[in-house]
């Protein structure tokens, strides 16, 4: 076969891409992301035997976390950007061990190519088919998937200062266990729910880091039309990204507004300063080619997630940065501290048409957890009095299947008495629709990103506290959970380790968990698929 990667919800057959991804990965690119994880496994296992202090290697630790994050479905399609990081990735693993003690090496921490060429033949006998094992390989790829979304939190809170060596000597033990086959799947199991932990510790510096730099989100209406100024569309995730475009288009008269994933960014109160953050642009990350079209100015892509563009137009006015990056696409990186310049950008801009409007109105969010927390006598007083009888947590991701139609009628079918707890682009299925409230409480209640799904988890444990109950499970909130890439599964294992059970998972599970891995989430957790809607919520409701 060509290729294989079944890390997203969209992989074919829900078995695995073999021809060419689904999410419009070439053969070579999957190669090359198969050989940079089996690189950065190198380079733990030398960490890990050298004993070295990770406070030490910061340059290491940094690269190696990008370098997960570039693997992420969506995130980097440029096969000449995976080629550069590995290089630069060996070169760091190479330094390192000849600072180690002699030991008896993997593979992975002493191989060498010479070339692309080298690369990509090396790739074929190293990628995720290389473990026979088809349960110890699950284990292997959840716990490799659980590290990816974990590198994309602490990829975001390092852009604002933030850091915890906690989380990078963890990311290192996990990576040189996944080179060990004397761990049983046992073990294996155990270091998937290690991974769940840092993963919550992760979330929670991101979570430290956004709210000391842009303050706690708040209730806030936001636009979804447009002005008659020429305009750049920022997408991702990557909150520094947009503050530098911001300051940089001051005074310009050229306008941004937000895409996808970014539309939480105003919730913050340190950007409500910015005239010009104009609004909120379309939808969810999968309707791009559709919606970049008519917004004709730039497009800047701070993270996943890309569709390749079908057009050249459109493909010209797309910018990367960061771990993003899509062949012939303008790359803006960054100098030494960390600035950026988007004058390319803004120059486009000023040279092309305003957006086209596709709608009007506007979209309320801004339900973090001290905003929530602030409305708390309220919310507890609607529970006791029997006005709320159950919150839906319907956090993750969107995504092109029509399967995912399910949880818009989901949300259009729940009964008055429930409220709706989200954050990912999973709410651009139900987002927009009129729910109503409960005593002044929205029905839907917007977190912000998945990366802000630690507040749903904030949430549940300040409720718990609030009724005395001795287990999260016990509160009347159901999990149903939709899910796309690597950061909805972190949050998924981050679920499992705080305790939580009975999370419905959807539209389909994992194809990468293997029956007997899938039965041992189903057996200790209570982790199932979705069915049809009105089973569905009779099932939650108890009925």
């Amino acid at each position: 076969m060509n290729m294989f990667c079944y890390q997203c919800q969209e992989t074919a057959r829900n078995k695995g891409c073999d021809v060419k991804g689904v999410c419009g990965k070439t053969p070579e690119v999957a190669r090359l992301q198969d050989l940079l994880i089996y690189t950065v496994k190198g380079i733990a296992e030398v960490v890990v035997k050298g004993k070295f202090d990770v406070k030490e290697i910061n340059s290491v630790n940094h690269t190696v976390f990008n370098g997960l994050f570039m693997t992420i479905t969506n995130a980097n399609f440029d096969d000449e950007a995976f080629v550069k990081a590995i290089r630069d990735l060996l070169s760091m693993r190479d330094e390192l061990r000849s600072k180690a003690a002699d030991h008896q090496w993997h593979d992975a921490a002493v191989f060498t190519v010479a070339s692309r060429e080298d690369m990509l033949a090396k790739a074929a006998h190293v990628g995720v088919l290389a473990t026979e094992n088809e349960d110890i390989r699950s284990l292997r790829e959840l716990i490799t998937y659980g590290l990816k979304g974990m590198a994309a939190y602490a990829h975001h809170a390092l852009n604002l200062g933030f850091e915890n060596p906690d989380i990078y000597a963890f990311a290192y033990e996990a990576l040189a266990g996944l080179l060990d086959d004397s761990l049983t799947a046992d073990q294996l199991v155990a270091l998937t729910l290690k991974t769940g932990e840092f993963g919550v510790a992760a979330m929670a510096l991101l979570d430290e880091a956004n709210t000391s730099k842009y303050g706690h989100p708040e209730l806030t209406e936001v636009n979804i039309g447009v002005r008659n100024n020429p305009a750049i569309l920022i997408t991702g995730h990557d909150l520094t990204d947009l503050e530098q475009l911001l300051e940089q288009t001051k005074g310009t008269g050229v306008d941004v507004y937000t895409h996808s994933e970014m539309l939480p960014a105003h919730y913050y109160p340190a950007f409500k300063k910015y005239d010009h953050l104009a609004g909120n642009y379309g939808n969810a990350w999968w309707k791009q080619l559709e919606e970049f079209e008519s917004f004709r100015g730039p497009i800047l892509f701070t993270t996943n997630c890309i569709v390749p563009p079908r057009k050249e137009e459109i493909k010209a006015r797309i910018f990367t940065t960061g771990a993003a990056g899509f062949p012939g696409c303008e790359h803006i990186s960054a100098d030494e501290q960390g600035n950026k310049d988007f004058s390319a950008i803004i120059k486009m801009a000023r040279s092309l048409p305003a957006p086209a409007e596709i709608e009007t109105g506007t979209i309320v969010g801004g339900f973090a957890h001290e905003q929530v927390f602030a409305l708390a006598d309220k919310v507890v007083e609607a529970i006791k009095a029997g006005a709320i009888k159950k919150f839906f947590v319907m956090a993750g991701c969107d995504g092109r299947m029509k399967s995912r139609e399910y949880y818009t009628e989901f949300a259009r079918s729940l009964p008055q008495d429930t409220v709706i707890l989200t954050a990912g682009c999973a709410k651009y299925k139900y987002n927009k629709l009129d729910l109503g409230d409960i005593g002044g409480i929205p029905r839907i209640l917007d977190a912000g990103q998945c990366n802000d799904s630690y507040s749903l988890a904030l949430i549940a444990l300040k409720l718990k506290e609030v009724f005395g109950l001795e287990d999260v499970n016990d509160l009347p909130i159901a999990y149903n959970i939709a899910w796309y890439e690597q950061k909805a599964v972190i949050v998924l294992l981050a679920l499992l380790y705080l305790g939580v059970k009975n999370i419905h998972l959807g539209p389909t599970l994992p194809g990468f968990l293997s029956p007997n891995v899938a039965q041992v989430l189903i057996d200790n957790f209570g982790i199932a698929g979705i069915g049809t809607v009105e089973d569905d919520i009779a099932l939650f409701m108890g009925a």
